[in-house]
């Protein structure tokens, strides 16, 4: 049987036909609350081709409502958010959200349903790929068996389970369908940033024991805090805001970043500086490798910038991490981001 969703996207309408089980908004929020999702969804940090172009598609109900259906496919299959997106772009691409049947000479080879998927490579019979429910599905199980999805792009986590002719086509849809995947969570209840620690627009860097506090002794021009978390550890944006640094900074400058550095060596090593919301900066510095935002970029609270490493004037792994006020980014503008964050509801150096 064919599903039928009855839920449009951002809509009220309480309930939608998944795998066979009528769900309410509120009861499927209960059941099947997502993992929180704090990657962006551009996991690189580069800019995909393309990316943004489709956003002039207008969507009629029956196609948000398919939207609508594989995401929630990925929620009960207990997928993060992340998967909807993904999910939700390669069928935009594919078939503008619309269940094509067999276009003749039109077809793609035998290509049918959401997901332009094909009976002769293994997808299953033209009855069960015009299943919407059941097309979602084959799709997330293939996804979920590509190692590291999970830090793709969007197009690059697409194109691996499709294998199409055109592998950067998938980015345009990227904001299409982030709005799309959002609006669903939202239908079912679900908050796609729960798990991620984020309290009022404010997360920890990373969560490890400080090592080294804020100016302690012996170290006044310490202007802020070492977490000692380990290497490869994702660090992530404190809040939302706009990339201003993203370099390699040492000290002698040929030394570079893209080896361990020293007590000996000088600098922040790979480093980033992102500008908030009422002229706060905040500073990452010690990065493993190239940070994985560029300067002018705009981020959210959690996105992955870059992951923990010892370059520059660094004795082993860790992130260093400054809060400064007052678009101030020298030592005089530096507060302590201990009180600092706990006056936004969070809690630094808890493991």
């Amino acid at each position: 049987m064919n599903a039928r969703a009855i839920l449009a996207v951002g809509a009220a309408v309480p309930v939608v036909l998944v795998l066979g089980v009528t769900l309410t908004a509120a009861a499927a929020g209960t059941i099947d609350q997502l993992p929180g999702d704090c990657l962006p969804t551009n996991a690189s940090g580069t800019p995909q081709p393309g990316a943004g172009e489709g956003a002039h598609l207008e969507l009629n109900a029956a196609q948000r409502a398919n939207a609508v259906i594989i995401y929630t496919v990925g929620a009960k299959m207990r997928l993060p958010h992340r998967a909807g997106i993904v999910a939700i772009a390669t069928a935009l691409q594919e078939s503008h959200l619309v269940n094509l049947g067999n276009l003749g000479a039109n077809n793609d080879h035998d290509s049918l349903g959401l997901f332009q998927q094909r009976p002769s490579q293994g997808w299953g019979t033209p009855e069960q790929i015009m299943d919407p429910v059941y097309a979602s599905t084959k799709f997330y199980q293939r996804l979920v068996r590509v190692k590291g999805w999970e830090q793709m792009s969007v197009t690059e986590a697409a194109q691996a389970v499709q294998r199409s002719a055109f592998p950067d086509a998938y980015a345009k849809w990227e904001p299409v369908a982030t709005k799309l995947a959002g609006d669903a969570a939202k239908g079912l209840g679900r908050d796609p940033s729960a798990g991620c620690g984020i309290v009022g627009g404010w997360t920890a860097p990373v969560v490890a024991p400080i090592v080294s506090a804020f100016r302690g002794p012996g170290r006044p021009d310490h202007h802020g805090v070492d977490f000692g978390a380990s290497r490869g550890t994702p660090i992530r944006a404190a809040s939302a805001g706009v990339v201003i640094v993203a370099q390699c900074q040492t000290t002698p400058a040929d030394w570079g970043c893209n080896r361990d550095g020293g007590i000996s060596i000088g600098g922040c090593g790979w480093y980033v500086e992102i500008k908030h919301a009422g002229n706060v900066m905040t500073r990452y510095c010690h990065m493993l490798a190239r940070p994985a935002v560029t300067v002018g970029q705009r981020v959210g609270a959690g996105q992955i910038l870059g992951v923990v490493g010892t370059s520059g004037n660094s004795s082993g792994p860790h992130l260093h991490f400054e809060v400064h006020l007052g678009g101030d980014s020298n030592g005089t503008g530096a507060v302590d981001p201990v009180p600092f964050m706990h006056q936004h509801g969070i809690e630094l150096g808890k493991k």
